[in-house]
């Protein structure tokens, strides 16, 4: 199964990418704010993959099988 999202790891190290990038106080108050928005952004699509992957590991656990898990989206 291909996954259509991002991979948590690379949203995982682009996050601490941000977060260094801000604690080295070198960004200007506009690049700041830039910064914050895409760690938010990212940390919703973390929380919206994590919630799949649980999905699917209480899918597995259930049947004693991997199923794709259906959105109602």
């Amino acid at each position: 199964m291909k996954d259509k999202n991002i991979n948590i790891e690379k949203v995982l190290s682009e996050l601490e990418s941000i977060v260094n990038k801000m604690e080295e106080d070198n960004l200007n108050l506009e690049d700041s704010l830039s910064s914050y928005e895409k760690g938010i952004l990212l940390v919703k699509t973390a929380q919206e993959n994590l919630k799949k992957i649980e999905q699917r590991v209480q899918i597995l656990s259930k049947n004693n099988e991997l199923k794709d898990f259906e959105s109602n989206d």
